[in-house]
């Protein structure tokens, strides 16, 4: 972006190295955030310096990694922030060098070579701003991490009968179930870990931190598309997802979370008097869908 003085000259956008970061939101990780970390050393070949950014974890753990790993930092964001903000916190941590950060959970394992796989994508799409990797659930199964963007239709068609029709072709259609696994672009990536290209993600301002969870990736990978730059997913690089360690003591709040970043993402994107009355029904929706689901 670019900064006009009160003299009128124009300040170039910054311009960064080469160099890898990595980012990863904590809140009371436990033992997944060790296996990151020793998982990560076998990803790349590089030596990234890791940001812990945490949102007041109880545990210790990030604590006493960071005091006993010579590349890990601690950075306490002094509240729960959120994913996006905090993310947004750790990657602003880093100076100009640094052209490429990792942003990922936790409880993610790292597969080996996972990051060079996504650096050499990133060489092959110059106007790739972000590029995701193929994510298995434990079980093996793959997790359909690079999706279109939800449209009305899909989306709403997805949130009503997704979970008693999971077949339904909304459904289907959202998450590209029917897509051949091959490097391609997408309309958004998981946040569950992505490569960013930095200049990609300043010219979007990085995440919206008004999604405290949930959706912050879909919105971002908008935006991103938005500016002229590609989402890309790299199936040649794969991860393992724990999933769930440090929500699973909160289930009922995070479905709450998940209901509002999925009115607030619609909403942004349908403003004006005409779309009120059907954004008044989406949010009725989706309320009675989160009474429903909280009661379960």
């Amino acid at each position: 972006m670019r900064d006009v003085t009160e003299s009128n000259a124009v300040t170039e956008p910054r311009r960064y190295g080469d160099e890898l970061a990595v980012v990863t939101v904590t809140y009371s990780p436990g033992e997944t955030l060790e296996r990151f970390l020793d998982t990560l050393a076998e990803a790349t070949e590089r030596e990234p310096q890791v940001v812990l950014a945490d949102n007041g974890s109880t545990d210790g753990v990030p604590e006493r990694v960071a005091a006993e790993r010579p590349n890990v930092r601690l950075l306490v964001t002094g509240e729960n922030l959120g994913y996006g903000a905090a993310a947004n916190r750790g990657v602003a941590e880093f100076g100009d060098e640094y052209g490429w950060v990792i942003v990922a959970n936790p409880d993610i394992e790292w597969g080996k070579g996972s990051i060079d796989e996504l650096l050499k994508a990133a060489s092959r799409w110059p106007r790739g701003g972000s590029f995701g990797p193929l994510i298995r659930e434990t079980n093996g199964e793959v997790y359909p991490s690079a999706r279109l963007l939800p449209s009305l239709g899909k989306g709403v068609g997805h949130a009503v009968v997704g979970r008693v029709w999971r077949d339904n072709p909304w459904t289907k259609a959202y998450r590209q179930s029917d897509t051949e696994v091959r490097e391609r672009p997408a309309g958004w990536l998981s946040g569950s870990c992505l490569l960013l290209r930095r200049e990609a993600f300043d010219s979007v301002d990085g995440f919206d931190p008004r999604y405290f969870m949930y959706f912050e990736d879909v919105d971002l990978g908008d935006r991103i598309g938005k500016a002229g730059w590609q989402n890309v997913y790299v199936p040649s690089a794969e991860v393992v997802h724990i999933g769930g360690h440090s929500t699973s003591k909160a289930s009922a709040k995070m479905l709450e979370a998940h209901h509002l970043s999925a009115y607030r993402y619609m909403a942004d994107r349908h403003q004006g008097a005409e779309w009120k009355p059907l954004l008044a029904a989406i949010k009725a929706g989706l309320k009675l869908r989160l009474k429903l689901e909280t009661r379960k």
